[in-house]
């Protein structure tokens, strides 16, 4: 029997090129084709594909909140990202979601259908560079994590992180639930603490060590 099969892609004219791919292969049964994030859950709920081949950006939505929405449900869906880029935070989260086939649409298209095959048989492929780029990261994220603890107290290193990512005082104290005057006053440890004089260098600190 034929694994089903849901096709997502923002883009007509790519869903056209995948569908005649698959139209050769006996092996596959499209299912649905999609256009969008709301259209691509649907058809999931709906078919209950064996594979699902998704690109992560849509009109309406990227593509990440349906993996999380299958992984949520277990879904028994094993989902390929099909897409044209990867930046090191979506490989990360496609990492912590467990996706098990990742590849560029670059890729061959007798290599995107080997991936199709593995994936459904159960195995992983995965696309080197951007996963890789993305696990290095992480580990530098959790050696500088490792050394900050060693240094600031977890209230300080929230707030680090916090200023990091743009935030003022004002806002920080606000998502924390906290006075502005208490993030100021943990702000001055961490500097302290850290040899450091102001939220720029901060900032970039917390860029080299990989924590933003």
């Amino acid at each position: 029997m034929s694994p089903p099969l849901v096709l997502a892609d923002p883009h007509p004219l790519f869903l056209l090129g995948m569908e005649r791919i698959l139209a050769d292969e006996p092996d596959m049964e499209l299912r649905a084709c999609c256009g969008t994030a709301a259209e691509t859950m649907k058809a999931v709920r709906r078919h209950k594909p064996d594979l699902l081949v998704t690109d992560l950006n849509f009109p309406d939505n990227n593509g990440l909140p349906i993996l999380r929405e299958m992984k949520r449900d277990s879904l028994p869906t094993r989902c390929v990202v099909l897409t044209a880029a990867l930046d090191d935070e979506q490989a990360l989260e496609l990492m912590r979601l467990e996706v098990p086939g990742v590849l560029l649409k670059s890729m061959a298209p007798n290599l995107i259908l080997r991936c199709l095959y593995k994936v459904h048989a159960g195995g992983q492929w995965l696309e080197k560079q951007s996963v890789g780029r993305a696990v290095e990261k992480m580990l530098r994220r959790e050696a500088g994590a490792r050394r900050l603890a060693a240094i600031l107290t977890p209230r300080e290193i929230e707030i680090a992180h916090e200023v990091a990512e743009g935030l003022s005082n004002r806002e920080i104290a606000a998502r924390l639930g906290l006075k502005e005057g208490t993030v100021k006053l943990h702000l001055h440890n961490v500097y302290k603490k850290l040899g450091i004089g102001n939220r720029v260098d901060l900032t970039l600190y917390a860029q080299k060590k990989g924590l933003v």
